[in-house]
């Protein structure tokens, strides 16, 4: 008998353990940061920082109290501001719960909603409260909804949008679950049981999410569209459909559409159960917008709001989602508008280490050109990196050589907040280059020149030489020794030179 009993606890144990549950919840404690210092910052007042300069410069919101937002969970020096903008829009009204809900990126074959049902989450900024009654509410009503601790150790897309609710509702407790797989029935499900237990509730719904990954920025662009356009339907399988639609357009490199398309999925389904019928994007930009993205392979960002709108109209073309119309030609608006973009990039990632998104700049600054930004301390050079290339907008070159002329010349050690008062900032925005035959066709004080010999290149800016009292052989010697060469390298026979010109202001 006592075997029998002994066999039938040992069942029972391995049944509770295979569950996920028991052994895991008896003292959860605290959920500890994973990745601060890495996707936002460890420092507390740096990221006070960074949230403020968000919150700062994100999109007005519409007036309407969201039901449930979409926010993307990459590092907050390239999502920061898209976050900041869907987390804008609930800004004014007050809520006691947000429930944050997190995709799968470490825990492979994890199919479930994992719910955290104790303690809270530890950021830089505290502890932010679970609400342990909805959670165990929440875990009690399926088999699929459990609490597995690993799900939740590492994993990043629920940890980034807690310090947003700590600034914007810090009397407000949370609820995070990390719902495994895009399942429509599953995330149907839970959706529904998750409004059910809202009614009646001041919640925020989060779904936590980016949309299209690596592929180069103009096919991210197109891919995002489709996927935010199908979100608007506020229907699981219109969305369900539209991506699986586009995995098989094959689109190179594209490797997902929506990583958090499970979150989406059960916040659309929440979201409607409570009474949304309206969806907005709000705002949209992918990595190749900021200053230190690579336009070549990019990840996609969206803020989308849903709210109760008996006057919803569609919204489909809100957010930058098309290329805007072009001028040319610099006034002095747009040159203070770039020292100025130059400047608060600096700044900001002194202050934050992020760094502001270029958006909503003068068609002009949208131009493809080259550009320098040089740096001056007391009149002395501090640091000057450009790009030749005419391959990126203006406004995007910029910001993108203060960064480099501040932290990555390397003539000079990176520029301290101590100095940043002290530097002067100027701008050079260039000409296309074009091929001279000859040094005698370089003039001094007009032409900034390029030298190439060998596999080895240089340039000088136009102001370079009469700054420096340089005649042009004078100038040709010191940039030969900038390329590497002998002080008479231009004068070889393979020696090429390209000129161009430039639009000089500063400070």
């Amino acid at each position: 008998m006592k075997k029998a009993l002994l066999s039938c606890f040992i069942l029972i144990v391995m049944v509770c353990l295979s569950n996920g549950s028991e052994a895991e919840i008896s003292d959860p404690g605290i959920r500890e940061p994973a990745v601060s210092g890495q996707f936002y910052p460890a420092d507390s007042s740096k990221l006070t920082s960074a949230l403020n300069y968000y919150l700062e410069d994100a999109v007005k919101p519409s007036g309407e109290r969201p039901v449930a937002i979409i926010s993307p969970h990459a590092g907050y020096i390239y999502s920061g501001q898209i976050a900041a903008d869907a987390f804008r829009q609930a800004a004014d009204h007050k809520y006691d719960l947000v429930v944050l809900l997190g995709t799968n990126h470490t825990t492979p074959g994890f199919a479930g909603v994992s719910i955290y049902p104790k303690g809270g989450y530890r950021t830089p900024l505290g502890v932010a409260k679970t609400d342990e009654d909805i959670a165990g509410r929440l875990i009690a009503l399926d088999k699929d909804f459990t609490f597995k601790e690993s799900v939740h150790t590492r994993e990043h897309s629920v940890e980034v949008q807690v310090p947003f609710v700590q600034m914007l509702f810090p009397d407000a407790k949370i609820v995070t679950a990390v719902v495994g797989v895009p399942d429509l029935d599953m995330c149907s499900r839970f959706g529904k049981a998750l409004a059910n237990i809202l009614k009646g509730r001041r919640a925020l719904i989060v779904a936590s999410s980016d949309l299209s990954h690596y592929p180069d920025y103009d096919d991210a662009v197109k891919a995002d569209r489709n996927t935010l356009e199908a979100i608007l339907s506020l229907d699981p399988m219109t969305l369900h459909t539209a991506i699986r639609k586009q995995e098989k357009r094959r689109i190179r490199k594209l490797s997902t559409s929506a990583c958090g398309e499970a979150p989406i999925l059960a916040a659309m389904t929440a979201a409607k159960e409570l009474g949304a019928n309206c969806g907005k994007i709000v705002s949209y930009a992918n990595s190749g917008d900021v200053s230190v993205g690579d336009r070549s392979r990019v990840v996609g960002y969206g803020a989308v709001s849903f709210t109760v709108n008996a006057d919803c109209k569609d919204e489909k073309s809100t957010g930058k989602l098309s290329p805007e119309s072009k001028s040319a030609g610099l006034d002095h608006f747009h040159k203070k508008t770039l020292l100025s973009f130059a400047r608060k990039t600096i700044r900001q990632f002194l202050m934050s280490d992020t760094v502001p998104l270029t958006r909503g700049f003068d068609p002009a600054l949208q131009n493809n050109q080259g550009a320098f930004v040089t740096l001056k301390k007391k009149g002395q050079l501090r640091g000057c990196i450009g790009h030749l290339a005419e391959d990126l907008p203006l406004c995007h070159v910029v910001g993108t050589m203060a960064l480099q002329a501040a932290f990555n010349d390397r003539r000079f050690t990176p520029l301290t907040l101590k100095e940043f008062p002290e530097i002067e900032i100027e701008i050079s925005v260039l000409t296309p280059s074009r091929r001279v035959s000859r040094a005698e066709d370089i003039l001094v004080g007009r032409d900034g020149v390029i030298l190439r010999k060998g596999g080895r290149s240089a340039v000088f800016l136009p102001q370079v030489a009469p700054e420096q009292g340089w005649n042009r052989e004078q100038m040709l010697a010191h940039l030969s020794r900038k390329a590497g060469l002998s002080s008479d390298g231009w004068k070889a026979d393979d020696a090429q030179f390209f000129t161009f010109q430039a639009i000089v202001f500063s400070e």
